[in-house]
């Protein structure tokens, strides 16, 4: 999810994330996770203090002044952008260097079977 503020109406992070609030705290499904009463600010949802009761990251995008939150997949945010050595093999067999792309942009698709 991404916004421009860090509170944000309750209709507007279940249309994104699937999360609603309810007075038992944020419901996803069949789980609920209290938030507490300091979660709520006129309304709005505090996003930090969703983010880190659900090990959710969020991080702060300085240039165009833009919060993003999420995935759900275990509280980390990259730390930067550069990727680390990667060298895997070609169609052909042979070596192939991520660094060799260095100064392009680049897509990077994992898939995994399971």
């Amino acid at each position: 999810m991404i916004t421009e503020t860090l509170h944000v109406d309750p209709t507007m992070l279940e249309r994104h994330t699937g999360w609603s609030i309810k007075p038992e705290g944020a419901c996803k499904n069949d789980r609920c996770v209290p938030l507490g009463t300091s979660a709520l600010i006129d309304g709005r949802i505090d996003l930090r203090l969703f983010a880190d009761r659900l090990g959710m990251p969020i991080v702060y995008d300085e240039e165009h002044a833009l919060w993003s939150l999420g995935p759900e997949a275990g509280g980390h945010a990259l730390g930067s952008t550069q990727a680390p050595e990667l060298v895997l093999p070609d169609l052909d067999g042979a070596l192939f260097h991520l660094r060799s792309l260095r100064g392009t942009k680049v897509l990077l698709v994992a898939w995994a079977s399971w």
